[in-house]
């Protein structure tokens, strides 16, 4: 716990030193791109650093089996520490970006209990009583605040890996965040996809389609790359990445369907986005195809009716909620959420990874499966 907290604090610091050296220049080309840095500051202020935390992980799995147990304790000596900070606040950056795009797409109107970022900027327009109309500026502004973001997250990598000791593993840490990349983004429109056009797949490929798009859209991205883009960072083997990988993935499906749940009965005073918001958002999640296949002709009807619209009653939100409860799919996910984990965890048995790195990522297997936030 000790050095995870202190792997916070140093990615912190690196995000607002950039975040500093980023306002230095937005201001030399004109003093109202100050809003792109309020933005930028109130997201990366909250979340909690799981990417970070796996990146450095999967690189000390691999150096720390050659070096000392406490490498944070040699920041000062350790030459290719400072590359796995920078790597790791890169991680964070490219998440900041994808939750920008991501509430644009949804339509959400919150994000950790503030406006999401297209709402921010309609409010400022609408305050300041601009011409033309406060939601095309807002959407488009937070276009360009997610892109800035996507490009930092760019720039801040390529620093980390620039420095890093072996170029080889350099180039293949840029590799594996390139994939990562284009799998979250089409892993996005898998999920949109599946929001309009699930009517002209079979009822059987429902929840396989629902898999697809937790493993491209968020296991992959939250978990499996960052482990791997830390231990290919510190030279990892082929079986050292392959274990970080055969860890990660399963864990990243179990972190993700935990988050479906919070989308549809997550407290609004914990989540920070309002009850039931997934079901207002339309999305055909693992639960939402699990209860539609154990549920009557009559309650599948119900939940297709409902679902998606975006102006659900507390009432109608109620309903569906329960809805759903009664099929059975809340434990049924929470079941194939125990059994990821359980496949994770035996991933790392006698796996040929550092042993406080194996005890780590055990402890943080249960803190990313079993959070209410």
């Amino acid at each position: 716990m000790p050095e995870r907290t202190r792997l916070v604090d140093l990615v912190n610091a690196r995000l607002e030193r950039f975040l500093e050296e980023r306002a230095t220049q937005l201001e030399q080309i004109a003093p109202e791109l100050s809003v792109f840095m309020g933005a930028s500051r109130d997201l990366l202020g909250g979340g909690k650093r799981f990417r970070a935390l796996f990146c450095y992980w999967g690189w000390h799995a691999v150096a720390g089996t050659v070096r000392p147990d406490d490498l944070l304790a040699e920041l000062d000596t350790h030459t290719d520490l400072p590359s796995v900070i920078e790597a790791a606040a890169a991680l964070e950056l490219f998440h900041a970006a994808a939750l920008v795009h991501d509430d644009i797409m949804d339509n959400s109107d919150t994000r950790r209990g503030m406006p999401a970022a297209h709402r921010r900027f309609e409010a400022d327009h609408a305050r300041n009583e601009w011409t033309g109309s406060p939601r095309t500026y807002g959407t488009a502004t937070a276009l360009l605040l997610g892109d800035l973001l996507l490009g930092w997250s760019d720039e801040l990598l390529d620093a980390g890996l620039a420095r890093l000791g072996d170029p080889r593993s350099a180039r293949a840490a840029r590799a594996e965040f390139q994939t990562m990349r284009t799998e979250v983004t089409v892993g996005q429109y898998l999920d949109i996809l599946e929001e309009v056009a699930w009517r002209d797949a079979p009822e059987t490929d429902l929840l396989p389609r629902a898999h697809r798009v937790v493993t491209f859209k968020s296991a992959k991205y939250s978990i499996e790359a960052p482990l791997a883009v830390g231990g290919l960072m510190a030279g990892g083997s082929l079986e050292q990445v392959a274990a970080l990988r055969a860890f990660g993935l399963p864990l990243g499906v179990a972190f993700q369907l935990r988050d479906d749940l919070l989308g549809v009965f997550g407290d609004p005073s914990v989540t920070g986005k309002p009850a039931g918001d997934d079901l207002r958002e339309g999305k055909r999640t693992v639960i939402i195809a699990l209860a539609r296949a154990a549920l009557p002709a009559g309650a599948v009807a119900l939940i297709d009716e409902l679902l998606g619209d975006p102006d659900l009653s507390e009432h109608q939100i109620a309903t569906l909620q329960a809805t759903i409860r009664d099929s059975g799919a809340v434990e049924t996910t929470e079941r194939i959420i125990e059994r990821s984990v359980q496949e994770a965890l035996r991933a790392l048995e006698d796996a040929p990874l550092s042993r406080a790195a194996r005890a780590e990522l055990v402890g943080l297997s249960d803190l990313v499966t079993r959070r209410t936030t």
